[in-house]
């Protein structure tokens, strides 16, 4: 179980990273995109994790608290998936902006959101290793002599589900990891559509398709199985790659018009310098 929980831990931090290479490799474009990408998802939680904690603090001193369970449940899970929405691709919007404005083409995009959910996932993976480490120590000391009595049975249940889940279970969280790289390349590509043309509405989609996937995911984890959250997830995913392709198709179209808009431009440009007598005529030089 040591190795399988170091195993999980590791696929959340290879499997990004690789991606990455290949994608970079294949694009020839560094780097740069990707890192910047990833700095904008940690940029985007510094404001976003404390944004959750102090509105969750006065909600918690209003009528809300007085919900049934249920509508508890629904509640947090559209305020937990608007305000990730929000934050992320608020960022990501000024990412494109203001940092890199250069970035306006697919193969960018697509390096921006590896590098967005990629770090999410270096992070998470790190926290499991640390996760490990304290299981670890509690699995091998006395919990009664190094936790406070009020938190005793909730820490000796937790480190039970810990190392009595099945290991197949335990893997479940670098599957997630993969599955929500797609995601998180389709919220970028879609905000990329805003420059490219020059609308916002893209801006909106990307925040009601983040806004979805968080909150149905936050649902189904209190009402449901992971199995069937994992399977929606997996749902999410495959929605998010037909949107990248598509839209790698309405680029390319973009680019096409916006090229033969530039040589028609420039051939009006030749024509109107005509030097034709009947030209000539027509100017303050005849």
């Amino acid at each position: 179980m040591i190795l399988i929980h170091l195993l999980n831990a590791l696929l959340m931090v290879v499997i990004p990273v690789s991606l990455a290479f290949i994608a970079i490799l294949k694009m020839k474009l560094g780097w740069r995109f990707w890192l910047i990408g990833g700095l904008v998802f940690l940029l985007s939680q510094i404001g976003h994790i404390p944004f959750n904690y102090f509105v969750g603090k006065i909600l918690n001193k209003t009528e809300l608290i007085y919900l049934p369970w249920t509508g508890q449940i629904l509640f947090n899970a559209c305020f937990l998936g608007l305000s990730a929405g929000l934050w992320e691709e608020s960022f990501r919007y000024l990412m494109y902006r203001w940092w890199i404005k250069d970035a306006r083409s697919w193969q960018k995009g697509i390096l921006a959101g590896l590098g967005h959910g990629g770090f999410e996932s270096i992070i998470l993976g790190f926290l499991a290793v640390y996760t490990l480490l304290q299981m670890l120590a509690l699995k091998n000391a006395d919990i009664r002599t190094i936790v406070q009595p009020e938190r005793l049975s909730a820490t000796l249940k937790a480190v039970a589900i810990y190392w009595s889940m099945p290991w197949y279970d335990t893997l479940l969280g670098s599957i997630e990891r993969t599955l929500t790289l797609p995601i998180q390349v389709a919220f970028s590509v879609l905000i990329l559509q805003v420059f490219i043309k020059g609308k916002m509405i893209w801006f909106y989609c990307a925040i009601l398709f983040h806004f979805m996937v968080d909150g149905i995911a936050l649902i189904l984890i209190s009402f449901s199985t992971i199995y069937v959250t994992e399977m929606v997830l997996l749902f999410f995913s495959v929605i998010s790659i037909w949107i990248i392709i598509s839209l790698r198709s309405t680029i390319s179209i973009d680019r096409e018009v916006m090229r033969i808009t530039t040589v028609e431009s420039k051939v009006n440009i030749i024509n109107a310098l005509d030097e034709t007598n009947e030209n000539l005529d027509n100017t303050i030089y005849q």
